[in-house]
């Protein structure tokens, strides 16, 4: 794909010069915009879609006055192609508001380089072409310095586990930073159904469905799942539609 075109906020102006600077550094990307807060980095977008000017993504402080970067984030959702967003911020405590606005990434503050290097690797793959149906979308997970993917076909579930998502594999489960609601919207054209408020299973993983005393059981690769009341006919519903020609 081309080079990547950015934009960097934020309001603290030697936070702003650094965080340039290492992205200019990084051979992926091709031109850096900075703005030092959320109007002016909005004008500017404003402008550069008008313009008819790329933007792959935005490097986004959180903390900032008047137009903070969350409030900018949901402005830029509403753009007709909107940029990818990597939120940079010194606070940890906005990580789940960020993913529900489907971040990129989540950089803590101070950044070191090779962090931000990992961020650059998302954005480009987030930027590229949509996948065409069929293909597999895959989760990046951070296991002790290392980066493993997660194919989305090999999730049996995903478990909301406070700021994070656990997802349960054949090989074992992994905690990624993300919530629960990104990662539906992220995969609801790929059969994944919510069977719980704190659940989500793939449907292709579904091998036994089980009604016990009105409460309705799923067997999802070796695991069995209780389905919650309030959830229970949807999921019925959606599984009997799916597996229509194995459950009778």
């Amino acid at each position: 794909m081309d080079m990547l075109r950015v934009l960097a906020v934020d309001d603290e102006v030697p936070a702003l010069e650094e965080l340039a600077y290492l992205l200019r550094q990084d051979d992926r990307i091709e031109h850096v915009t900075t703005a030092a807060d959320g109007v002016t980095a909005l004008q500017d977008m404003v402008q550069m879609v008008g313009g008819g000017e790329r933007l792959d993504g935005v490097f986004l402080d959180i903390r900032m006055p008047g137009l903070d970067g969350l409030d900018l984030a949901r402005l830029v959702g509403g753009f007709p192609s909107p940029p990818k967003l990597v939120f940079v911020t010194a606070h940890e405590e906005c990580a789940v508001q960020a993913f529900e606005l489907e971040a990129v990434d989540y950089l803590l503050k101070p950044v070191r380089a090779e962090r931000l290097a990992e961020a650059v690797r998302r954005l480009e793959a987030a930027s590229g072409p949509a996948p065409l149906p069929g293909q597999d979308d895959v989760i990046p997970v951070e296991l002790g310095g290392r980066t493993r993917f997660v194919p989305q076909q090999a999730v049996w579930y995903a478990e909301a586990k406070g700021d994070y998502v656990r997802l349960h594999t054949a090989d074992g489960s992994y905690l990624v930073r993300m919530s629960l609601a990104a990662l539906e919207r992220r995969w609801a054209e790929a059969g994944f159904i919510r069977v719980h408020r704190s659940t989500l299973v793939a449907a292709r993983h579904v091998s036994e469905l089980r009604f016990e005393g009105g409460r309705v059981t799923l067997t999802v690769g070796t695991e069995e799942l209780q389905v919650s009341r309030r959830h229970s006919r949807q999921v019925r519903e959606q599984l009997v539609r799916q597996h229509r020609d194995v459950i009778s």
